[in-house]
């Protein structure tokens, strides 16, 4: 137990999780703090991200956890988000850059505006916010243990598959791009930089078609191993990135999918 807490435990670490009150977000932050660590959870809707950090500090988990309001869709909000974060730390060991918008409408009116409100939050907000707090990242990177920071990307940035969001799964292969960019350009500051890309999970983005039994079931059908994303998942990842065992990885791409990202419906041969 020594051991597997050495390797994967996070006490006295400090992270931020944007839009941590729902979803993969609150999956992440829910693992943060039963790992020890001290979570900031950030979103548009700062009363819920209240909520939510009480109910994690609830669990008598050995981390804790405060919530308030944060955006990422603007540059004016991505700075006011980091001055946020400033005044409550002098140091930021985990960036989890998990806030992200999806918009999906048949390519016949797929509307102009779709890919800046996209792309704003996606990436630009992602890039932008990493870059503010990066002197509290440096602070907290050493050679032996380094700062992380980890974007959620997409299956659907991996694979050639948009289902009408189109600057969705475009913005997302743009995240796991910049990932491995970052990566590269952050090593020599003991920062490492990773992606998860995630297939189906429960979210409130992905409520039209998991929040329904019956239409659960065709989405988990669909992924090769025969279900969807769930708790563990994420946090068995999470863990993975953040704690001592995963300080040798940057610029990689976790794809949490259940295989989607390798599955092969080309048959040359297969069916003579």
């Amino acid at each position: 137990m020594k051991e597997l807490e050495n390797l994967f435990g996070l006490h006295g670490k400090t992270a931020l999780v944007t839009g941590g009150s729902s979803g993969i977000g609150r999956m992440i932050a829910t693992a943060l703090v039963q790992a020890g660590a001290h979570v900031m959870i950030a979103s548009r809707k700062g009363d819920i991200c209240e909520q939510v950090a009480g109910e994690l500090n609830a669990l008598d988990a050995p981390g804790s956890a405060v919530g308030f309001g944060g955006d990422v869709g603007s540059d004016q909000a991505v700075v006011a988000l980091a001055e946020a974060v400033k005044s409550r730390t002098d140091h930021l060991d985990i960036l989890f850059n998990n806030a992200g918008t999806s918009w999906g409408a048949p390519i016949e009116r797929f509307p102009f505006d779709a890919w800046a409100k996209v792309m704003n939050v996606n990436v630009a907000g992602l890039f932008t916010l990493t870059r503010e707090l990066l002197p509290l990242l440096d602070r907290a990177a050493s050679d032996a243990d380094p700062a992380r920071v980890v974007n959620i990307a997409s299956v659907m940035g991996t694979v050639p598959v948009a289902e009408g969001a189109y600057s969705y799964a475009a913005s997302k292969a743009a995240v796991i791009h910049l990932t491995r960019i970052l990566g590269d350009e952050f090593a020599a500051r003991r920062i490492t930089v990773n992606a998860f890309a995630p297939g189906p999970f429960p979210s409130k983005m992905t409520a039209f078609a998991t929040a329904d039994p019956d239409k659960a079931a065709k989405v988990s059908a669909n992924v090769p191993l025969g279900r969807m994303g769930n708790a563990e998942d994420i946090a068995a990842a999470t863990l993975y990135l953040c704690g001592k065992g995963g300080a040798y990885v940057t610029g990689a791409v976790l794809p949490l999918d259940g295989g989607m990202s390798v599955q092969n419906t080309i048959n040359l041969f297969n069916n003579l």
